[in-house]
């Protein structure tokens, strides 16, 4: 069954482009010209990908975010002409997995997609499962590899993609040491960019879903980078 990806974007020259280029890959194209009609489709059909235009009239692309995050865990790629190092971290923050700035190469796209899509159902999120996992445990921490879901002493986590592929690679290994650049190549599966913020962005995301308990998971270790607490 192909992969069915959401086109939200209120220009329709867009949404064209990213159709004709999508469908030529296999996937199925399901379309939305505003805010509010992507957040329908997203509740009434199944969705695979989206692809969320930040301004769209209803209800902007972050809002249409959050709203995804809610209840969902599907891949979401942002797409704005906004280009500041601000924009891109607010739309990480709040959970996107990928940003393509406007204008973009319709073959970027198509391989923004296909990387994504690779990287989120390749670890059993979405699609079949070839083969179940063991779930990982560091203290109160319980990491279900297989359904991408994270609980703390019993309470359920959501977590992006790169969200989970950090805490995999921090829960395969706790006490250990990572540097950005581990972490990044790990979590975004990219090479790493030196003035590449993402990292910070995404450690203190999880924070803020982890340490609700007052307790302190994930540490910065000056100079070096992050290690995850055995305790």
């Amino acid at each position: 069954m192909a992969y069915r990806i959401l086109v939200a974007d209120d220009e329709a020259d867009i949404r064209e482009i990213l159709r004709l280029y999508l469908e030529k890959e296999g996937y199925e194209i399901v379309e939305a010209a505003d805010g509010m009609e992507a957040v329908r489709r997203i509740k009434e059909e199944k969705i695979d990908l989206a692809l969320l235009d930040i301004m769209m009239p209803g209800m902007d692309g972050y809002r249409v975010l959050r709203n995804v995050r809610a209840e969902n865990n599907l891949p979401v790629i942002m797409l704005s002409a906004k280009s500041s190092d601000s924009d891109k971290i607010l739309g990480l923050d709040l959970g996107a997995d990928d940003y393509i700035t406007k204008p973009f190469v319709p073959l970027e796209a198509v391989a923004r997609v296909k990387s994504n899509l690779r990287r989120f159902y390749a670890l059993g999120a979405g699609g079949s499962r070839r083969e179940e996992s063991e779930p990982l445990e560091v203290g109160k921490l319980r990491l279900e590899q297989d359904s991408c879901l994270l609980y703390r002493d019993g309470e359920r986590i959501e977590l992006t993609s790169v969200e989970f592929r950090i805490m995999k690679l921090f829960m395969e290994n706790p006490g250990r040491v990572f540097t950005k650049q581990q972490i990044f190549e790990a979590g975004w599966e990219e090479t790493y960019m030196v003035s590449d913020n993402n990292v910070m962005v995404c450690i203190s995301k999880l924070r803020a879903k982890l340490e609700q308990d007052g307790r302190e998971y994930i540490r910065t270790i000056r100079g070096l980078g992050y290690r995850m607490e055995k305790e």
